[in-house]
């Protein structure tokens, strides 16, 4: 009888509809993706090998692999990841520690692993979904357990430290901060109390952040050049002040007693994104 059901409830999974919502936001996303990739990467693409299109048609094979793929996967019954959340933890440790010792170094940084000459993976973007398996998994096993500070919050956040050690070694500071802003926030959903990041955050969060920003030089002129990207207006400056020149221009058209906050609010939200992508 209990298998019955089982196999019951496995189909029903498999025949859910599609939720259009979802799906209609991905494409327009990914459809968004690539008219920027082929705005900005058609002049260049001509310039080296005579095609406008080179870039744009690389980016588009791979989106229509990742639908292909999406599709998949949307039809893999979600209770099966749970078997294997430890090892999403274990796999992230060694793809981490494998691109630190056969990865490539570009510009300082040390992210890529090369398959082939074209062909390459970043780990980072892989832990990055290996994690939220990982913590949807030990969350729920240890759900009685998150109300409390030791056994709750720095229980999950010391398994989360092994992980960021190693994307801060690469160095990898955007991946590092990205992956813990989204598994604290499955932490908070899951029972932690919000409080415990707050005080911790403060306590040792933030001296880490100014730590690891000062004993780089590059991060730290990263910051100067974010307050005041005029001090190198070509150089380091240049996109942030390129940036601000297209929201200036465009803010044109905002109505006149709107124009400063749209301004303000975008050209604050531009200038995060330019500097955590840089890191």
């Amino acid at each position: 009888m209990a298998k019955k059901r089982k196999e019951k409830s496995f189909s029903s999974f498999l025949n859910n509809p599609i939720d259009f919502t979802l799906l209609i936001t991905i494409l327009l996303l990914l459809s968004i993706g690539l008219i920027m990739v082929l705005s900005a990467s058609s002049p260049s693409a001509l310039a080296e090998s005579g095609d406008s299109y080179s870039y744009f048609s690389k980016q588009l094979i791979f989106a229509i692999l990742g639908i292909i793929a999406m599709l998949f996967i949307s039809k893999i019954d979600y209770r099966f990841y749970q078997k294997f959340y430890k090892h999403a933890w274990w796999l992230s440790l060694i793809l981490l520690a494998l691109v630190l010792v056969v990865g490539r170094k570009i510009n300082g940084a040390q992210r890529w692993i090369y398959v082939t000459e074209t062909l390459s993976i970043q780990p980072s973007e892989l832990v990055k979904i290996l994690m939220i398996l990982f913590y949807a998994g030990i969350l729920m096993k240890n759900r009685d357990q998150l109300s409390l500070y030791s056994k709750g919050f720095i229980k999950h956040i010391c398994l989360l430290a092994p992980i960021i050690g190693l994307l801060l070694l690469e160095p990898h500071f955007s991946a590092s901060v990205v992956i813990i802003v989204i598994c604290a926030i499955m932490m908070i959903m899951a029972g932690c109390k919000f409080w415990h990041f707050v005080v911790t955050g403060c306590v040792f969060g933030v001296p880490a952040v100014v730590a690891l920003i000062l004993l780089e030089p590059y991060r730290l002129k990263r910051v100067i050049t974010f307050l005041d990207p005029w001090q190198d207006a070509i150089g380091d400056g240049w996109q942030v002040i390129q940036s601000l020149y297209a929201i200036r221009f465009s803010g044109d058209y905002l109505e006149q007693d709107w124009e400063k906050v749209n301004k303000n609010f975008f050209i604050f939200l531009n200038h995060i994104m330019i500097l955590s992508s840089r890191f």
